[in-house]
């Protein structure tokens, strides 16, 4: 079923080239600012991942990786999913100090994705990661460190807004962030199903901060799947903006404060993921050899969109579409890279 929509009258704020232009301005601005923010260093990252690590991330845990063998070795690679558990070795291997950390570009191939506005099979995004202190891993610390994400986004689109003077006219960003549980969403809107709280509590609050995402609540089901081998699921959560061009909630970031040692024997337990325990990344970090860590993924097309008031993330990212999204973009104007 396609489910592209373009609002009725909607026209791009930038001309194609100027676009081009502002999608490369964006990444460089917004990188330099988040790196100085939360003290992160550039490093290469990779496309492919031997399967047999345990390295690449499941995401919600059902999602299907692009997969192939090798001929010149033994091994199946995979096109990454994420890069939560290879920062997180990075930073072993680095040797990064407590309060330092990377940033990496992320390209990653998602075959199961469903087509919208929001989705694309092409996902690229800043992966990051931080070496905290064990005494760090609150929910005090994930707020703040939310907030200095915030701060860059809007300095970012304040730079923007002065390089393209067209951008002024879209609806500003909301630097002030509403931090909210899912449980507390829940009980708020007892009735709706997730997406439909996020719209519901967004709407009124247009920089929000979901927390608790991946265990069950107490009506049973979780408000989303998150795999249990990265993010604690007690403090991680969705950096989700109001999206004025759609109207709807726009998850920009998901991030977290990672596992230890204790929190992922529950959470394998919990998800009944217990084979993982006998894979590399798994052994290391149940014998307490990782880091403690908190990091993330920051969409660069979704935030692209979001400065740029987009309407498809398709303006700002070359994907392969549909041909009912292609059609149904070109008979309102809408020009996909």
């Amino acid at each position: 079923m396609n489910r592209c929509v373009i609002p009725q009258g909607y026209r791009a704020s930038l001309n194609l080239y100027d676009t081009q232009v502002a999608i490369a301005m964006t990444k460089r601005v917004f990188e330099d600012t988040l790196s100085g923010a939360l003290n992160l260093r550039r490093v290469s990252a990779p496309l492919l991942l031997d399967a047999s690590t345990g390295l690449n991330d499941d995401l919600s845990g059902v999602e299907r990786p692009v997969e192939f063998d090798l001929k010149a070795t033994d091994a199946r690679a995979q096109v990454v999913h994420s890069l939560a558990k290879w920062k997180r070795q990075a930073l072993y291997r680095y040797g990064f100090s407590v309060d330092s950390g990377i940033v990496t570009d992320m390209n990653a191939i998602r075959r199961d994705e469903d087509l919208d506005n929001l989705h694309s099979i092409y996902v690229d995004q800043w992966d990051w990661e931080k070496v905290i202190r064990p005494e760090e891993r609150t929910v005090e610390q994930l707020k703040k460190t939310v907030e200095k994400i915030v701060e860059a986004i809007c300095a970012t689109e304040k730079t923007m807004r002065a390089l393209f003077p067209t951008l002024a006219l879209l609806p500003e960003t909301d630097s002030h962030v509403t931090f909210v549980t899912t449980q507390e969403l829940e009980d708020l809107y007892p009735n709706l199903m997730g997406k439909e709280r996020e719209n519901a509590f967004v709407k009124e609050h247009p920089t929000t901060f979901l927390m608790q995402i991946g265990a069950p609540l107490r009506s049973g089901k979780p408000h989303d799947h998150r795999a249990p081998d990265y993010d604690d699921w007690s403090l991680n959560g969705d950096l989700l903006f109001w999206n004025h061009t759609l109207e709807c909630a726009y998850e920009v970031s998901s991030m977290g404060i990672r596992v230890d040692a204790e929190t992922l024997d529950c959470q394998l337990n919990a998800a009944n993921c217990n084979d993982r325990r006998a894979l590399p990344f798994h052994k290391a970090l149940l014998a307490g050899e990782l880091p403690q860590t908190m990091g993330g993924g920051i969409g660069q097309s979704r935030l692209c969109m979001l400065l740029m008031g987009s309407a498809h993330i398709g303006e700002v990212q070359s994907s392969i579409w549909d041909e009912e999204t292609q059609r149904i973009c070109a008979e309102c104007g809408v020009t996909l890279l």
